[in-house]
């Protein structure tokens, strides 16, 4: 009697962040320095507000905003649902963690070094080698985390959390140098991507990053069950049917896809991979079936309002969205280490 009354509530809740989401995306629009109302925003691709500066600021400014947004937050924040399952840990972060240190370190040396190369041949430097470097970067630094951190009888959270520290340490220290070791055009370079919030966004970072997101998005939920399974122990899941090696894998490559992309066409993003999940569980469980999209639905609710918040409380300058988001996660993740301190 108490799963069917809460499966469905459940489902509305999803269904309500859904709507909520969608409510924002409306505001996030309309805000700006240049007015917008809804009936622009419903012609804004009609034939007749074509060429007007509604439809332009609408179509080439603000919706590729809001989408990067909304696709780089739901990302984020499924990769740490993700994490924290597998790791059976809600600290667990890709930023905490140093996953996104790693795509970050990987996307530096692909500008140096990248640039280097593709410049001393006479090419132009193709697209695809940032988010395929910061790719690598994440999945090369999730496998380090999860080969130390990974003990005979599970996952020992102390090494977890100190394996994070120091891969964010070592992909710091090394970011530096390759900074150093930069030219001018390269500063440059790395100064608008290292800075950059989601000003910037355009359709091109759109169709960079949603491939590799969307099939993120079309994968994790299929290890749902088996994450369930796993939170009681890999021998448990084992007995299940279910192949711990295997889940890993898959979580491990999704992670680092996500990601990837998410910091190649945003820069780093801190926190949003901690607090959604977290809220989430708080609110409706630990099911994975409903964790996931959950998250990825508050994850992008989280970084429109963030983005929002950013581009309109010191206008008409903007502050980064990495600096909003740190804002809100730095005391939220203070809150959860008294909480765990207290055995809350």
């Amino acid at each position: 009697m108490t799963a069917d009354v809460v499966r469905p509530n459940r489902s509305r809740a999803v269904i309500a962040l859904g709507i909520l989401l969608l409510g924002c995306a409306l505001v996030s629009v309309r805000v700006g320095p240049f007015p917008i109302t809804l009936t622009d925003i419903f012609n804004a691709f009609s034939t007749d507000m074509a060429g007007s500066r509604e439809a332009l600021v609408i179509r080439e400014l603000r919706l590729p905003r809001l989408m990067l947004a909304a696709l780089v937050g739901a990302a984020l924040a499924m990769s740490g649902a993700v994490l924290q399952g597998l790791f059976r840990n809600p600290l667990a972060d890709p930023g905490l963690i140093g996953v996104s240190s790693g795509a970050a370190l990987a996307a530096v040396s692909v500008i140096v070094l990248g640039g280097s190369a593709f410049s001393t041949m006479g090419y132009v430097m193709p697209s695809f080698m940032l988010p395929a470097g910061a790719f690598i970067g994440a999945l090369l630094a999730s496998m380090m985390v999860w080969r130390i951190a990974s003990r005979h009888d599970g996952t020992d959270v102390a090494l977890l959390l100190l394996a994070g520290i120091a891969i964010n340490s070592i992909a710091m220290a090394v970011t530096g140098l390759l900074v150093f070791m930069a030219d001018d055009a390269q500063l440059r370079t790395l100064t608008f991507w290292n800075m950059r919030s989601l000003a910037q966004a355009s359709w091109g970072d759109v169709l960079i990053a949603l491939p590799c997101l969307m099939a993120v998005f079309f994968v994790t939920p299929w290890i749902a069950r088996p994450l369930n399974a796993l939170l009681l122990g890999e021998a448990v899941a084992g007995h299940l049917g279910f192949s711990p090696q295997r889940v890993k894998q898959i979580a491990v490559v999704s992670v680092a896809l996500a990601v990837g992309a998410a910091v190649s066409v945003s820069g780093l993003i801190g926190f949003v991979g901690l607090v959604a999940p977290h809220l989430v569980r708080l609110l409706l469980g630990v099911d994975h079936r409903v964790l996931l999209p959950a998250s990825a639905l508050l994850g992008a609710l989280l970084l429109v309002l963030a983005d929002m918040f950013a581009r309109t409380v010191v206008a008409p300058a903007e502050l980064p969205i990495g600096i909003v988001m740190a804002l809100i996660g730095g005391p939220f993740f203070l809150l959860l280490l008294m909480q765990r301190r207290r055995g809350i």
